[in-house]
């Protein structure tokens, strides 16, 4: 007799199924909800048989939300077959999420292994984007590309970190809006798991779809008094420069809890709603790394890194991230004027500092000159303006872009001795004359010239994306894909600048890294183009709040250069090498002291 398959739940079936290796787990072995309770509501809320359609997970990191959404998905291919969708921010990272994390799903857990084919198999239907299974198929793509968004309908759409989600696809809109758009189709029965770290207020994807969610949180007991609270971080105290001595501290009868407690009392919590969802169908979770089990991160570790991370508003930016999975409030407010002007330093212009290790350019084209700003970047992102250089003429003549290739040319004398060259140059191709400046870009043919196209958003992960080939109008004839263009997130950037501004100098009078040294020679203009835009908030089409900046005076070439600049130290390599790429400068320099040309 024919009987339906049993309704388990989605922390049901990885208690009987789930299989981790040491592949992909720390902790190989059967999948154990109780090594993390708190992600039993957050699996069983993806069922079939649960009425959600959303759920929302807003989370710090080594809390484990991407095994439970490998759960749903193992979930989904062995008991309720149908077509899912699983999004990474880009189409690299979704090959990475397949190898790294799909293959090892299928391969360590039989009861998938035995249906989906191996990719080996001729006609498996097993490839690295798409994994097809009786009753169904899993397509993965990045959501960095409009065609894998609408290439199919889907009921499941596993939609993760979503925070580094690009705020518009190839001019089609909105990613997560595409993705579901897909699955419209099923109706009642579709299902969407939206999952991220989130980043910066007021432009957090994840954070916005939390705060229209019922806003949960997991609520334990002080192994004290019982009193059920959720954890928060200013609970978590410890003597000064002794991470060691961390302990949690009960809000009601302020006992302090060992790191060894944390077993039981995640072991008797509870998710509770904070808020009154707008969506009915939305339900929403929050979970900082003060969770994380016992083995994982620690409270001495959380302690030991809020430590480490002041003085350095990046590294409290991505602590408050990834560890509170708190949004950033960024300082969007413009730095004052005339104190910059007031702090303006006895070095030379044109002349590189001795602190400086290499060049950075970023050149803003206006309609009857080119402006460029010159710029010299040390460990931290200390940075000297170096020259402003502007160059008169139409950017739809040649001479204006001949004068940019004798700048390119120039040494630099070096305080103390020896010269240096631009090392790498981004130029703004936006304005009215695009395909005039694509055309003279692609007639200079230096490899160290970058052009850009601002857009707007806050892609931390990849501020600076491409290249895309672009066709290009040299001497009167259009040369098919002829020019490499890259995307710059200006905001990314822009605030980037502004926090650096706004540091202040040490106990001691000693420059904090990330200053900003401007020479006395600079005009007050200049200083008052570089804090020309303020970031504001505003109300989106749905009522959310949104941050973008906006023009507080006319002018703002100094802004858009020194955006520039930095985007150029990026594609050097500066933020992805780190030590490796100031240690390689430092060498250069004194392997070959008289020139340090481009890299």
């Amino acid at each position: 007799m024919l009987r339906p398959p049993p309704q388990l739940t989605v922390s049901e079936w990885a208690e009987r199924h789930r299989m981790l290796g040491s592949r992909a787990s720390a902790e190989p072995g059967p999948w154990r909800t109780s090594r993390t309770p708190y992600l039993k509501d957050v699996m069983d809320a993806l069922s079939a048989v649960h009425p959600a359609r959303r759920v929302v997970f807003m989370k710090g990191a080594q809390v484990g939300a991407t095994e439970s959404g490998n759960n749903w998905l193992g979930y989904i291919m062995h008991h309720v077959p149908a077509p899912a969708l699983a999004v990474q921010p880009t189409v690299e990272l979704a090959k990475r999420f397949s190898r790294q994390r799909i293959d090892p799903l299928l391969e360590e857990t039989p009861a998938l292994r035995e249906r989906v084919a191996p990719a080996r198999a001729r006609d498996s239907g097993n490839t690295m984007l798409s994994k097809e299974f009786p009753g169904g198929i899993l397509v993965l793509t990045g959501a960095n590309s409009a065609v894998g968004l609408r290439s199919m309908t889907a009921r499941f759409l596993f939609l993760d970190e979503v925070d580094a989600y690009p705020g518009d696809v190839a001019g089609e809109g909105d990613p997560i809006a595409l993705a579901e758009a897909r699955a419209r189709t099923f109706g009642w029965r579709r299902k969407a798991f939206l999952v991220s770290t989130p980043t910066i207020a007021g432009r957090s994807r994840i954070e916005r779809e939390y705060l229209a969610s019922d806003q949960r949180r997991f609520f334990v007991p002080c192994i004290a008094c019982g009193e059920m609270q959720w954890l928060r971080f200013e609970r978590l105290i410890w003597e000064k420069g002794a991470p060691e001595t961390a302990r949690y501290h009960c809000s009601a009868c302020d006992h302090p809890m060992q790191e060894h407690d944390k077993t039981a009392m995640l072991g008797s919590g509870e998710w509770r709603a904070t808020a009154e969802g707008q969506d009915p169908h939305t339900i929403g979770f929050h979970i900082s790394a003060l969770y994380s089990p016992v083995g994982w991160l620690s409270w001495e570790q959380i302690a030991r890194d809020w430590e480490a991370a002041q003085g350095k508003p990046e590294d409290i930016k991505t602590f408050k991230n990834t560890v509170l999975g708190e949004t950033w409030q960024e300082q969007g407010e413009a730095p004052d004027w005339e104190r910059l002007v007031e702090r303006r330093e006895d070095f030379a212009m044109g002349v590189v500092p001795p602190g400086a290790l290499v060049l950075t350019a970023g050149v803003d084209v206006q309609d009857d000159r080119l402006e460029c700003d010159v710029w010299g970047w040390a460990e931290g992102f200390s940075s000297w303006l170096v020259d402003h250089i502007v160059i008169s003429g139409s950017p739809r003549d040649r001479e204006p872009w001949d004068e940019l290739a004798r700048v390119l040319a120039r040494d630099w004398p070096r305080q103390g001795g020896g010269a240096m060259r631009i090392a790498r140059l981004c130029a703004d191709t936006g304005g009215r004359d695009t395909a005039a400046v694509y055309g003279h870009l692609r007639r200079l043919r230096d490899p160290r010239i970058a052009p850009t196209k601002g857009i707007d958003g806050w892609n931390r992960a990849q501020p600076v994306q491409g290249p895309t080939p672009v066709d290009a109008l040299v001497n009167g004839q259009k040369l098919r894909r002829g020019l490499k263009l890259w995307t710059v997130s200006v905001s990314t950037w822009k605030a980037d600048l502004y926090r650096r501004l706004w540091l202040g100098r040490g106990d001691a009078e000693e420059l904090p890294p990330g200053w900003v040294h401007l020479p006395q020679a600079i005009e007050v203009e200049w200083v008052k183009q570089l804090v020309a835009e303020q970031l504001r908030t505003t109300k989106d089409r749905r009522g959310f709040a949104r941050q973008e900046w906006a023009k507080l005076r006319e002018r703002n070439e100094a802004l858009d250069c020194a955006v520039l600049a930095r985007a150029a130290l990026w594609l050097l390599g500066a933020d992805r090498y780190g030590d490796r790429f100031w240690q390689q400068l430092r060498d250069q320099i004194a392997d070959a002291p008289l020139r340090v040309s481009e890299l």
